[in-house]
């Protein structure tokens, strides 16, 4: 039921759609965040602060978090679309090669590339269906990557408010 209370139907479009609005979201959100912060401070991490009882060691810098959403959106979505993974990924950060603000930028975008084109694959009939080896259904793929980068947009928003940043969301 829709709030107008008619009922709705479930085509293979309203799902991919669905599910592209949401990745549409998150991605204006880490993108914005990741533009946000100069390159200069591309590598803080809240360890440099040296607060009285924190435990920050071994944090992922600013770099590292928006590389690890771009990793991680790969290894969800690429699942789904049969792309090949690229070919110097390492772990949960990504290419080692990628390094500058620009080149983590591009990584980050050619992620949500992937995720939109992911999304357009989902149909009511295949949305329930584990795709290769996965445990875990197409649609739940689709969706946890969304969840998963907004967990880590949070931390980059902390990232620039240490920094003293406004993030752009709450401009």
């Amino acid at each position: 039921m829709h709030g107008n209370g008619h009922a709705v139907a479930v085509g293979s479009e309203a799902v991919a759609s669905v599910v592209d609005q949401q990745i549409t979201a998150v991605e204006k959100l880490v993108l914005e965040a990741a533009e946000a912060m100069p390159e200069a401070k591309y590598n803080f991490t809240p360890e440099s602060l040296a607060d009285p009882g924190s435990d920050y060691k071994g944090v992922r810098s600013f770099a590292l978090q928006v590389k690890h959403i771009a990793a991680s959106n790969y290894v969800l979505w690429m699942s789904l679309t049969g792309d090949q993974f690229p070919d110097d990924y390492q772990g949960g950060n990504g290419p080692e090669a990628v390094k500058t603000k620009a080149e983590i930028l591009k990584f980050l975008k050619d992620s949500y590339t992937l995720g939109h084109k992911a999304a357009a694959t989902l149909t009511a009939q295949n949305m329930l269906q584990n795709p290769g080896k996965s445990t875990t259904s197409r649609l739940h793929r689709a969706t946890f990557a969304v969840a998963h980068a907004y967990d880590h947009y949070g931390q980059l928003v902390e990232y620039l408010r240490m920094n003293g940043i406004v993030p752009p969301a709450s401009r």
